[in-house]
């Protein structure tokens, strides 16, 4: 899907062959597929470095177009909304990945007013309602203080966005946490972009084993998890594994404890965002848009799913 600004034809986190710039919302793996295709990219300065640290592409940034503009989204760090005004009584919000609750490693998000809302679906179901975030964190703090003084805590993480806000989560309780070099890479973008963030990092060479595996709390990437909990495990020090993510509520994962701490709206965080953006008309888009089209109908909205990227093309080129 891509939508006609002046001289550009914008691909939304996507692969598309026929468009000339692509709108990058955020670093995350599932929405910068279209920088191998073109890498003439409409994103922030720090989405930039982020996709550029990950792919090793070099990437070019463009002015903003006329009509467009860029809205924080509360995903991450540097994400961002596309917003688009035809100046003719017509615009286009796409939201890529959002949240309305504030992340401690975030931009919070603006809402505009729009006349078409492209949203995304990660969470379409109404029975899944997050707690509030403050009182997420104030229970992940709690934990963390009551376990490091008799053991390691140990976090897995997606490298990219989740680390660092676990990182700053640590800080703000006075602890700075060991974290692997992937997300010691990350971390030094989000620092040269004024994120200040406390760790210290350790990497996992083969068979090395010291004192460090002895420090209170670790955040490592995923798929180093069993090995840094062998490691820990091994220096005769117990270890609490223990994951922060919005899948918690929906997924059991092999830790001791696991938290729900999203980056993603749930279904009634939508809502507050469809009534603040108080679109015509809805189209959802991701995994799960079929049901979140059908959920957001049952509360009264015009509201279709996005299922392929032309579906609305040419409606959304009649908008600009």
């Amino acid at each position: 899907m891509a939508i006609h600004v002046g001289e550009y034809r914008i691909s939304l986190d996507a692969k598309e062959a026929d468009a000339n710039l692509n709108f990058v919302s955020h670093a995350h793996s599932d929405h910068t597929g279209g920088v191998r295709k073109n890498n003439e990219i409409l994103c922030s300065d720090i989405t930039r470095d982020l996709v550029q640290t990950r792919t090793r592409f070099e990437l070019k940034t463009v002015e903003i177009p006329k009509g467009t503009k860029l809205l924080d989204s509360g995903h991450m760090l540097g994400s961002k909304q596309l917003y688009v005004d035809s100046g003719e009584s017509s615009s286009i919000v796409y939201t890529g990945d959002y949240q309305l609750q504030r992340s401690p490693a975030a931009e919070k998000i603006e809402i505009r007013r729009a006349d078409t809302l492209i949203i995304d679906s990660t969470y379409p179901f109404p029975n899944i309602v997050f707690d509030e975030k403050e009182e997420v964190i104030t229970a992940m703090q709690h934990y963390i203080k009551s376990r490091m003084n008799t053991g390691s805590v140990l976090f897995g993480a997606y490298s990219m966005g989740k680390a660092q806000e676990l990182i700053k989560i640590c800080n703000d309780i006075g602890v700075a946490p060991i974290v692997d070099g992937n997300i010691a890479r990350i971390n030094d973008i989000y620092s040269s972009h004024g994120m200040k963030l406390d760790f210290a990092t350790r990497e996992l060479g083969d068979g090395v084993i010291d004192d460090d595996f002895r420090e209170p709390v670790w955040i490592v990437s995923m798929h180093k998890v069993d090995r840094v909990r062998g490691l820990v495990a091994s220096m005769n020090r117990r270890i609490f594994t223990a994951v922060a993510t919005g899948f918690a509520m929906t997924q059991r994962f092999n830790t001791d404890v696991q938290f729900a701490l999203s980056d993603h709206a749930d279904f009634k965080q939508a809502i507050d965002y469809i009534e603040q953006c108080c679109p015509k008309r809805i189209y959802t888009r991701g995994q799960g848009c079929d049901i979140f089209a059908k959920n957001l109908k049952s509360e009264g909205y015009d509201a279709c799913p996005l299922r392929k990227p032309s579906s609305i093309a040419n409606l959304l080129v009649n908008y600009i």
